[in-house]
């Protein structure tokens, strides 16, 4: 792990236009996948990635205008989105009818594993919502709903069994030797579960709202074993308003990560001083000590995740 502090900022993030196999297919062809910490789950030999080295799980962004989605696909390990910007409809099961939640700026969702899920923007202006993907290798890839598949293909977009997505339109074929990805079978797909919109709602969801109100005097824990949305994802969030208090010199055992939701925040660091800014993304290394204040009057609000000694896998749910 790194032994220095690590920030990107949300102005420089670098976008990918063609991240996975959707990205020609009408309604979800203009969206844009960022990859912060480690490579995430893209698919396209063309994305950025600004930090390689991963402290046991991966952070990343998705960006869309309005009406834009991202299509139905599931993954093997946790993913847990916050809203940064905009408003987003969460939608799940085979065909994405099986329930759905609406989340606002500030929200977080723990999405369970093994269940297609997509995600659209029905704000009015570009939105952008904030990733925590479980394990260094976030699972090893997504697995997509079959009509995504075939529907990208009718539009020149291939998916190798390397997991390498191939632009028949621009030129590019699979290599010799390397055949498709194989849909997934009716049997294969009778496993994936569609959980009512009551279940995923009630143990997966958190409104920013109500995490202000349970961060009065310390911070919220939102993720893990005792927090909010009870889960052992390989990591472990909290959340830290203005009337968190003030933490003078916290020291973590393994790596953290600081990602501000709302206002600026003072973050007093061995390396030196950085203020940061919703969007950023400030990579702490193990046992760095840190001072951490808000930098100027108003609201003020952060999501913090730090590695756990527990796998990344399955979500711990009852479906």
């Amino acid at each position: 792990m790194t032994a220095t502090p690590q920030l990107v900022r949300y102005g420089d993030l670098v976008p990918c236009k063609t991240a996975f196999i959707d990205a020609h297919t009408p309604g979800s062809d203009r969206k844009e996948n960022f990859t912060i910490i480690g490579g995430g789950v893209s698919e396209s030999p063309d994305q950025h990635v600004h930090i390689r080295e991963t402290p046991g799980f991966n952070i990343g962004a998705a960006g869309q205008p309005p009406f834009c989605r991202n299509s139905l696909h599931s993954h093997r390990t946790a993913e847990v989105f916050f809203v940064l910007s905009g408003r987003w409809r969460f939608f799940w099961g085979r065909w994405g009818t099986a329930g759905e939640v609406i989340l606002e700026q500030g929200d977080i969702i723990n999405i369970p594993t093994g269940i297609f899920r997509g995600f659209e923007n029905i704000g009015t202006d570009y939105g952008m919502i904030m990733a925590v993907l479980g394990g260094d290798d976030a699972g090893g890839g997504v697995v997509w709903a079959p009509q995504v598949v075939e529907e990208a293909s009718a539009h020149g977009l291939v998916l190798g069994q390397s997991g390498r997505l191939y632009d028949t339109k621009q030129g590019e074929a699979l290599p010799e030797g390397e055949a498709p990805m194989p849909l997934l079978t009716e049997a294969e797909l009778a496993e994936f579960p569609e959980p009512k919109a009551a279940g995923v709602v009630s143990g997966f969801v958190a409104r920013y709202l109500d995490l202000v109100a349970l961060a009065d005097g310390a911070p919220a824990k939102v993720i893990g074993a005792e927090a909010k949305l009870k889960d052992r994802p390989g990591f472990e969030m909290d959340f830290v308003t203005r009337r968190s208090g003030a933490e003078a010199q916290t020291r973590h055992s393994k790596p953290t990560v600081l990602m501000p939701v709302r206002g600026h925040w003072r973050v007093a660091a061995e390396a030196g001083p950085q203020t940061l800014a919703p969007g950023d993304t400030f990579l702490i290394p193990v046992e760095w000590s840190y001072s951490l204040t808000p930098a100027m009057e108003g609201e003020a609000a952060l999501y913090r995740v730090t590695a756990t000694d527990d796998p990344a896998g399955p979500t711990h749910w009852d479906g």
